[in-house]
């Protein structure tokens, strides 16, 4: 009998111990539960991303700069408000949408550049992003980087009407104006040269003067990319005086420009136009400013061309 309740109280006492120890360490566990939220987020820190390049500098302003054309309807241009509108500035949303994503919220400034300027402006890291027309080729891969390619296009040349001209030939001891730093600036005067033709030239520092010199009588052709040369007309509702003549003298692809050797920025760019492309929502934007009604009211009736089509297709665009 005195063995078995001594054995009784034993196991009581082993009990109440194990009890003990259990409660202690619900107590221990619980603790660490309430602690793990700071530790975590002390932990999650040597993890955070890092970035680099173009994606740090706009992390740390909290800026993305985004360089636009004043006078390169229907890519970058000012509207009757002089705000910045354009073709080239709806897809740079896109990408802007697409670095908000990567990054949290971002505030974008515009600033306007020149064809001359424009290339200085990206490597300097005064812009981010050039939304105008900007020809991508090789020589420019050198120095700075490209988007996809937003649009196919090439030269021809702008005239009066009842000019006589019909082609380069025609312009043999004439005087052609061109716009300084663009593709035509170093191009069309290497093609008179091949051709033995006398031909003055004369530059302009943007678009807008080159057709002035035009209009002005001290060029007898402006020598440019076809789309910009409707553009223009469009948006002076200057068709009645002026045609756009000749066999395509140049070709080029268009597309957003950025800094070189900067992959992180390449991908946040490349995933842009995916999404673009995925959603059909860029034939939505191309219709917008070469189909529909330009700010001028003036349409330029501009298919998309099957070139185009099939370069969106490969970024995936869905077929009809």
């Amino acid at each position: 009998m005195i063995l078995r309740h001594f054995c009784t109280a034993s196991i009581a006492a082993v009990g109440l111990g194990i009890a003990r120890l259990v409660t202690a360490t619900m107590a221990t566990a619980l603790a660490l539960c309430w602690a793990q939220p700071a530790n975590a987020q002390q932990a999650d820190l040597p993890f955070a991303i890092k970035y680099t390049g173009t994606l740090k500098q706009i992390k740390d302003s909290g800026v993305v700069r985004i360089g636009y054309r004043e006078n390169s309807p229907p890519f970058a241009f000012l509207d009757k408000n002089r705000k910045p509108v354009g073709y080239s500035l709806d897809l740079c949303e896109i990408v802007v949408e697409e670095i908000v994503a990567e990054l949290g919220d971002v505030r974008t400034e515009y600033r306007p550049v020149t064809p001359e300027n424009r290339f200085d402006l990206v490597t300097s890291g005064q812009i981010d992003l050039e939304c105008g027309s900007t020809t991508n080729n090789i020589e420019r891969r050198k120095i700075v980087a490209f988007s996809p390619t937003i649009f196919i296009t090439g030269t021809k040349l702008l005239v009066r009407r009842g000019s006589g001209i019909l082609n380069i030939r025609n312009l043999q001891g004439k005087t052609v104006v061109l716009t300084r730093g663009t593709v035509q600036e170093t191009a069309i005067p290497k093609i008179a040269e091949r051709q033995k033709l006398a031909i003055k030239f004369v530059f302009g520092a943007d678009h807008n003067e080159s057709f002035q010199m035009l209009a002005s009588g001290k060029a007898d052709a402006f020598a440019n990319d076809d789309v910009q040369l409707y553009g223009i007309v469009a948006e002076t509702k200057s068709a009645a005086d002026f045609r756009v003549v000749g066999d395509f003298l140049t070709y080029a692809g268009y597309a957003l420009m950025v800094r070189k050797d900067d992959p992180e920025f390449a991908e946040v760019l490349e995933r842009a136009f995916q999404r673009l492309a995925g959603s059909r929502e860029i034939v939505a934007i191309y219709d917008r400013w070469f189909q529909k009604p330009l700010p001028s009211d003036v349409r330029l009736n501009l298919p998309m061309s099957p070139h185009l089509e099939e370069l969106f297709r490969v970024q995936g665009l869905p077929s009809d």
